[in-house]
């Protein structure tokens, strides 16, 4: 609370002090990354499309209304995201990838649309907003204002000296999730802009704690999401390139941060070259996270485990899995300016010990993926247990959600890992469902040497005498594999685009079931799922995974 009123007053200090607003940047700047056409196009149509929400973002023609609301928020919740992604202007990226005159106009009409009409919005003032808002000004300042008139440009270098003044007097940043690293990266780009010596030194101050505080000593960043870990990774580039650009010498924290932080990135990769679908993340095109590890500069391998953030990795020949074998993140019940979470479980997903399985470059088991701009219902849809593939038992997520994160929440998982002669053991238990159960889900997994069979067993175990209720385990199957019932009811058969079939048994006690499913990792898609249905009072449920033409397993090994 003490450093809630300091901050505050650092601000309102902050805003006495006049500030010498230059006609333009001082340093040229140059946004790193590519955008995307497609999404380019839709705005010029009027439509902004972010995290898979569309939602009308259009500049006036003509005469203007007088009340503008695409800046403005309906009612708190999900939707939140697209909002502040829309007032964090990184969609400068998508209209530049056209190259046209006409997405050049159509991104200075929304800009000057926003400071008519949407720069007083909170969600518009929040620190990592506003954060995002200065460095995508100023990557994107060519293609946006170095050509427009100079009333336009005054009131960009206005508003942009407003905002990195308030981000850097609020430092160091309240939220506990990748916002704070956003708001320092905008606070340091605005700094080199107006050629504000102090308060470069100020942010270069806070850079070593709260990296720090972001990432753990494994390189997995605290929110837990490998879509989170590329696009911290992307901030940690920016801030060093940022910093090498204007002749500061960046603290030894960086380079040693950003060794960790790529190579904890590959190992979230699948053999296709994607990310895994958890805690939020969608698909990514394999040339761009390329791109943002070649400009990372570093070669360290893939670990077989991030043992502080909690993902395991198990491969044998061309077989992958990655499996989810940590407690949430952090939490904040309090919420930021513009009403933003703070705490590192805003986008958190219900998914411990969830598992994803490819052969290949070829996805078998998913996650359904995200929809973290939709409205509550949507998302936490997304956010569910059943939307992974693990065991959910009486209908009841493994961690409450709420729009601000996690309420009842997993709090302890352990894990205990084998290897022998090729041979993986994973061995992992949560304790979610113990208040309201007295139940651990335990989970073990064997892959065989050769890669050919992955086998299973989830187990319930009591902590205080309690009835067991029914569960269900669920393998979400890629939209691209195709699935039939056996005759005997007792497994399924799973068809890949290559025409590889794998098949999936389970024990007794069983009810097998092909189920509808979907699958957001992008734009939304049909796909299916295997359900394993087991009655009341049954603690123990076995399956395997097996390659067609591979003799199917029938007891589960032991780790040596």
């Amino acid at each position: 609370m003490i450093e809630g009123v300091l901050r505050g007053a650092r601000r309102i200090l902050a805003n006495l002090k006049p500030i010498k607003v230059p006609d333009g940047p001082a340093r040229s700047f140059r946004d790193l990354w590519p955008g995307d056409a497609a999404r380019g196009a839709r705005l010029l149509r009027g439509e902004f499309e972010a995290f898979g929400t569309t939602r009308p973002l259009r500049a006036p023609e003509g005469d203007a209304a007088p009340t503008r609301t695409d800046w403005t928020p309906a009612q708190p919740g999900g939707s939140q995201a697209w909002y502040a992604a829309a007032h964090g202007f990184a969609w400068l990226r998508d209209l530049r990838a056209l190259g046209t005159d006409a997405a050049r106009l159509r991104g200075r009409a929304l800009a000057a649309d926003w400071l008519a009409h949407g720069a007083h919005d909170p969600l518009a003032e929040a620190p990592e907003v506003a954060g995002a808002r200065i460095s995508a000004w100023l990557g994107h300042w060519d293609f946006l204002a170095a050509t427009a008139e100079d009333g336009f440009r005054r009131q960009l270098m206005q508003r942009l000296a407003q905002d990195a003044r308030g981000v850097v007097a609020g430092l160091p940043a309240e939220a506990a999730h990748r916002g704070a690293l956003v708001a320092l990266k905008g606070g340091m780009a605005g700094a080199v802009a107006l050629e504000e010596e102090t308060w470069l030194a100020r942010c270069v101050r806070f850079l070593p704690q709260e990296l720090e505080r972001q990432f753990r000593p494994d390189g997995g960043h605290v929110e837990r999401s490998p879509g989170v870990q590329l696009a911290a990774l992307q901030d940690l580039i920016e801030i060093r390139n940022l910093l090498h650009g204007a002749g500061v010498e960046a603290p030894p924290q960086l380079a040693a941060t950003l060794d960790r932080v790529a190579p904890a990135l590959r190992m979230l990769r699948h053999a296709d070259g994607g990310l895994a679908l958890f805690n939020g993340t969608r698909d990514e095109p394999a040339s761009f996270i390329d791109l943002v590890l070649t400009q990372g500069q570093s070669r360290g391998r893939a670990p077989m485990q991030l043992p502080e953030t909690g993902f395991h990795r198990l491969a044998a020949s061309r077989t992958l899995v990655l499996m989810d074998c940590g407690a949430p993140p952090a939490a904040r019940r309090d919420a930021a300016p513009g009403g933003l979470p703070r705490g590192a479980d805003r986008n958190a997903h219900a998914g411990t010990l969830a598992f994803e399985m490819s052969v290949g470059r070829e996805r078998l088991i998913v996650n359904c993926g995200a929809a973290p701009a939709a409205e509550g219902e949507w998302r936490d849809a997304m956010r569910a247990t059943a939307a992974h593939s693990t065991l959910v038992l009486a209908d009841t997520n493994s961690s409450e959600l709420r729009p601000e994160g996690l309420g009842r929440r997993v709090e302890g998982v352990t894990t205990d890992r084998f290897e022998e002669d090729g041979k993986l053991w994973l061995d992992a238990t949560h304790d979610g469902w113990v208040k309201q159960f007295g139940l651990r889900h335990r989970r073990r997994l064997f892959l065989s040497e050769s890669g050919d069979s992955l086998i299973g067993e989830d187990l319930l175990e009591t902590t205080r005498e309690a009835a067991l209720p029914g569960c269900t385990l669920r393998f979400h199957l890629h939209p691209s594999v195709t699935a039939s019932l056996q005759q005997d009811e007792q497994g399924a058969l799973l068809r890949l685009p290559s025409g590889a079939g794998w098949r999936l048994r389970a024990g007794r006690d069983v009810r097998v079931a092909i189920e509808e499913s979907i699958y957001l990792g992008g734009e939304p898609r049909r796909s299916q799922q295997v359900a394993l249905h087991v009655e009341a009072g049954v603690d123990t449920v076995n399956w395997a995974l097996s390659r067609i033409g591979q003799p199917a397993p029938t007891t589960e090994p032991q780790p040596g």
